[in-house]
């Protein structure tokens, strides 16, 4: 009764390949945002927004990066963490180098260097894919997490070899460093993934984001059809390495406030963003953030929400716990719908559309 298209008409071209077609589909759009930027921020402790948003914030954005080279171009990496690890570092050199400017502007900027690297170590894409893919861009991730730690100058050559992140302000107010509020750092990733998001949904459905299917499908037939493989494939790399470079930069600077690389972008973090795809959906933005919010919340609600309702459950037991419920998952998945939570959403929202007749 409430999710229906009757009485809306589509008149023109643009109105027919909308993104939302749907009047309720903008509607509930604008409630989720709504949500976001007042429910949570006003209902929400420092805890769930520090340890519960941002990192679904954060993941969310490293997800849709690996997603459109995955899920769009069908190219497999391992070495999401590397090129996260290299906007980070990126970023913190870039705050030695220009003090003065926005660090925002320095985030966006540091994802440049990490579409440099990811271009770099997309190469081999143009003569091999699938399994010795895979083990090329798990090289560049063994390679690239070497270089954080053995490469002084990345670190400014601090004795502990961590990022130490410095206070910057936006308008007056600090929004890294210990002085900045988890609100403000929570509205500043809000923020940047909205307006990243809003960027990549235009990409995908644009004449780059269909090259990148065609590629996915059948290359072949793709390069047959007048598509250059070369600016398609290095292009997804690029694009997915810039959006993995400005989430570890988030990561570092908003959410961890510092950390070392052979904890932070380790092989365990490229492997968790990849089980976000698989979870949340191949080839669809709304399935990076189904998978991000699940595979965030899942560890937080185990650890701290089963001991809420009386159920007796470690730190170490949760953790167990949640490596166990996601490779069941994923198997799962896998086995009954590959296309993840964003296919059963899909499918649940053309059910409303045709009650009380659902095919």
């Amino acid at each position: 009764m409430l999710y229906r298209e009757a009485g809306q008409y589509k008149s023109n071209y643009a109105s027919d390949m909308a993104v939302f077609p749907l009047r309720e589909d903008r509607i509930g759009l604008g409630v989720m945002l709504a949500i976001a930027l007042v429910a949570i921020p006003f209902l929400g402790n420092d805890f769930f927004i520090a340890s519960v948003m941002i990192p679904f914030l954060v993941f969310s954005l490293a997800a849709i990066g690996l997603n459109i080279l995955t899920g769009y171009t069908g190219l497999i990496s391992l070495g999401t963490a590397a090129f996260m690890g290299v906007g980070a570092y990126s970023c913190y050199k870039l705050t030695t180098f220009f003090p003065h400017v926005n660090i925002i502007v320095l985030i966006l900027v540091s994802g440049l260097f990490s579409a440099g690297i990811g271009v770099l170590f997309g190469l081999p894409s143009l003569r091999i894919k699938g399994f010795y893919l895979a083990v090329a861009t798990l090289a560049a991730q063994f390679f690239l997490q070497w270089a954080f730690v053995r490469v002084p100058w990345l670190f400014n050559y601090n004795a502990s070899g961590a990022i130490e992140v410095p206070q910057r302000t936006l308008f007056g107010l600090p929004i890294t460093g210990a002085a900045a509020t988890a609100e403000t750092r929570y509205f500043v990733c809000l923020g940047l993934v909205v307006v990243m998001t809003w960027f990549a949904s235009n990409l995908v459905h644009g004449r780059l984001g269909r090259s990148w299917m065609a590629v996915r499908d059948m290359d072949i037939a793709a390069e047959l059809m007048g598509i250059k493989l070369l600016n398609a494939k290095l292009g997804a790399f690029a694009v997915s390495s810039y959006f993995a470079g400005v989430a570890g930069a988030m990561m570092i600077f908003f959410w961890y406030g510092g950390g070392e690389a052979a904890d932070v972008f380790s092989i365990r973090l490229s492997f968790n963003i990849l089980f976000m795809v698989i979870i949340g959906g191949l080839g669809s933005l709304i399935g990076s953030f189904f998978g991000a919010a699940f595979l965030s919340v899942l560890p937080t609600a185990l650890k701290f929400g089963l001991p809420a309702l009386g159920v007796p459950l470690t730190g170490a037991t949760a953790e167990h716990v949640t490596f166990m419920l996601v490779g069941a998952l994923i198997i799962l998945f896998l086995i009954v719908e590959p296309h993840g939570l964003a296919r059963l959403w899909q499918i649940g929202k053309q059910k409303l559309r045709t009650w009380p007749f659902p095919y």
